[in-house]
């Protein structure tokens, strides 16, 4: 019996940039040296978050009610309920603004650029998001808290609200898209990192 053998295509050993002698490397990702300036990153863009919910209690319009009798409490007068839809929308672009911001100013981190600290500020907007809507909520409730009892047919401000947690992804979205977009521009393989 004779053994049949089956050939292989050779594979090549070299690639065209090696047969020219130029050495490619992969620049590496650095991450024991970022955990630290990370945690850095997540703590104070997660404090974003307060003033962006002060500033939001403070631009949201509150809505205007009327006192009814009965179970219903309050009844919106004609167009108010619309400031519900202008409350979330100033949130958002609240979030959004804070998100080209801290895009903008982490990428200016020259030594730490990279994937770590991409993550971090994208935890830390999302953690500022979640702070700026509870914040936001506790100081307008505390800006329109009414204090004596209304009569029927008066006419209350109610403080806004925010109808859908969602929101709170307009600041970590926009970051990403920041800090990606002036990535892609960089195009240098480091990042820039070893530069200045």
């Amino acid at each position: 019996m004779s053994e049949q053998r089956t050939e292989q295509p050779a594979q090549p050993a070299w690639s065209a940039l090696a047969f020219t002698g130029v050495r490619v490397e992969r620049p590496k990702v650095v991450v024991k040296a970022d955990l630290l300036p990370a945690i850095s990153v997540v703590s104070f863009v997660a404090l974003v978050g307060i003033p962006l919910g002060l500033l939001w209690s403070w631009l949201a319009p509150p809505q205007r009610m009327r006192v009814v009798g009965g179970q219903t409490g309050e009844l919106p007068l004609q167009l108010e309920s619309w400031h519900r839809f202008d409350a979330l929308a100033v949130f958002m672009l609240l979030g959004l603004a804070a998100g080209i911001g801290v895009g903008i100013v982490v990428w200016l981190m020259r030594e730490r650029r990279g994937p770590v600290v991409l993550i971090a500020a994208v935890l830390g907007s999302l953690l500022s998001g979640w702070l700026a809507m509870q914040m936001g909520l506790s100081f307008a409730g505390s800006s329109y808290a009414i204090t004596d009892p209304p009569s029927v047919g008066q006419v209350v401000e109610v403080a806004p609200v925010l109808e859908t947690g969602w929101a709170v992804l307009a600041q970590p979205f926009t970051t990403a898209l920041v800090y990606g977009m002036l990535a892609i521009w960089n195009s240098r393989d480091d990042l820039g990192r070893r530069l200045g």
